[in-house]
């Protein structure tokens, strides 16, 4: 079973991306960097998000921020990025700069729109699904 969480102020894209997950177990949602950032530091010891699908244009604080955030809380718990959830940014920019300041910190880069195919790919390339 994974546990996902899905950080995105878009209402569609938080609602399409729940419904894609919900499939393979539980999926919390936010629609802003903030909330993300609590439900993120609230999951109880022992059951981490195996997923985060996080947008890198937020309303409150950017995805670059968040993701940030969300690696240096897994560090301070022990944790590695190897250990760590994996993280599939979303954007519906084409822009390069935001991607390759994100990229060593992310697992993979989704462009808007994106087919449920193209999710479940990178859910197997990244272990998270058989």
């Amino acid at each position: 079973m994974m546990k996902s969480l899905v950080i995105d102020d878009d209402f569609g894209s938080r609602m399409l991306l729940q419904r894609f997950l919900m499939e393979y177990g539980p999926v919390d949602a936010a629609p802003n960097g903030t909330e993300g950032l609590r439900l993120f530091r609230a999951a109880p010891e022992g059951e981490p998000y195996n997923l985060i699908c996080l947008d890198i244009m937020l309303p409150d604080i950017s995805g670059q921020t968040v993701l940030k955030e969300i690696r240096a809380t897994e560090s301070a718990r022990g944790g590695t990025r190897e250990t760590g959830a994996r993280i599939f940014m979303t954007t519906a920019l084409q822009d390069k700069e935001n991607v390759l300041e994100a990229r060593p910190m992310c697992d993979a880069y989704l462009a808007k729109p994106f087919t449920r195919a193209t999710l479940v790919t990178y859910l197997r390339k990244h272990g998270l699904i058989p």
